[in-house]
């Protein structure tokens, strides 16, 4: 399987999870709740961002930094990430709510952004067979991680 096809899919399941915090998060009563809510979708999406930077960013460096889109998409994971910590910091549960949703947003915008630059890119300038190859090493950590 192709890894822009794989992380496609990945964005889908993420969007699923996104619905649902969105959906779930002005029923909660605590600032601890949306605490662990962000606390989950930071460690989902960090293995997410991870095999996104090897497994795709890497190889389209040359041409990403062409488009000037070279530092673009590191630098939207890191802000997410950011986002997501800096709940983790706060009291308030108006406050939590409110960071919360800009890391689901900016989240929701990274992968459009994906999705329109980087996996066409991907798909006009990387060989079908190196595609594949990236793939399966992505099937490898997965493997690797569920060990």
């Amino acid at each position: 399987m192709k890894i822009t096809d794989i992380l496609r899919a990945e964005h889908t399941v993420f969007h699923n999870i996104f619905d649902h915090i969105e959906r779930v998060l002005p029923k909660l009563e605590t600032a601890g709740e949306v605490k662990s809510l962000a606390e989950l979708m930071e460690s989902l999406l960090r293995t997410h961002a991870k095999n996104e930077e090897d497994l795709i960013f890497a190889p389209l460096e040359q041409y990403l930094e062409q488009l000037g889109q070279g530092d673009s998409f590191e630098h939207e994971h890191r802000e997410i990430n950011t986002g997501l910590l800096k709940v983790k910091t706060v009291k308030k549960l108006a406050d939590a709510r409110k960071l919360l949703l800009s890391a689901v947003a900016a989240s929701r915008n990274h992968f459009d952004h994906e999705e329109r630059i980087a996996f066409p890119m991907a798909e006009r300038v990387l060989k079908a067979k190196t595609l594949t190859d990236l793939g399966s090493e992505w099937m490898k950590r997965r493997e690797a991680a569920l060990k």
